[in-house]
């Protein structure tokens, strides 16, 4: 229980790190993948638990104020992005304010047209609300509602509003 608490604070912390460069604007350049603006923050959140969107545009992990050149640290991350299952953090941005950003890898156990759920291999299940604007990746290329199955091993990422859960980022695992 330790660990996986550990595991988690660090994981918020090396998100927290990221997505904090990514909300002061550093948005890269302008690529055919590249992340808008809008998803930038769930772009990089998928990528610091190891699904890896194609998506440019927000900062990599090593950028991170704080992610250490260490190898020990390099390590720490390695191990939490292969290894976080789920989580949330608030963030401060100039531009939208006070935003809590959730995260989530695992199973596909129901999809409808407006919700998928999933359930990390700790059994915790959250039930994501599917809108038009989701973006939808596999093997780093856009792809369509239709290839999100029950099965389906996937990451999302997405806005926490009260008790609903806004999936903005899916990335189904190859």
């Amino acid at each position: 229980m330790r660990r996986t608490l550990l595991a988690l604070g660090l994981s918020g912390g090396l998100a927290l790190g990221g997505l904090a460069l990514a909300g002061c604007g550093a948005t890269g350049t302008a690529t055919p993948a590249a992340a808008s603006a809008d998803i930038a923050d769930e772009a990089l959140a998928l990528k610091q638990v190891g699904f890896d969107t194609g998506l440019t545009g927000a900062p990599s992990p090593n950028a991170s104020a704080g992610s250490g050149d260490a190898p020990h640290g390099r390590q720490v991350r390695k191990y939490l992005r292969k290894n976080t299952l789920h989580g949330e953090f608030t963030i401060q941005t100039k531009k939208q304010g006070t935003r809590t950003i959730v995260v989530q890898r695992g199973q596909v156990t129901a999809v409808t047209a407006t919700q998928v759920t999933v359930k990390s291999t700790d059994g915790f299940t959250l039930t994501w609300s599917v809108g038009d604007q989701v973006k939808i990746v596999q093997d780093k290329k856009a792809a369509d509602k239709s290839a999100l199955k029950t099965g389906e091993e996937i990451g999302l990422a997405g806005t926490k509003d009260g008790g609903a859960n806004d999936a903005r980022l899916i990335a189904i695992k190859p």
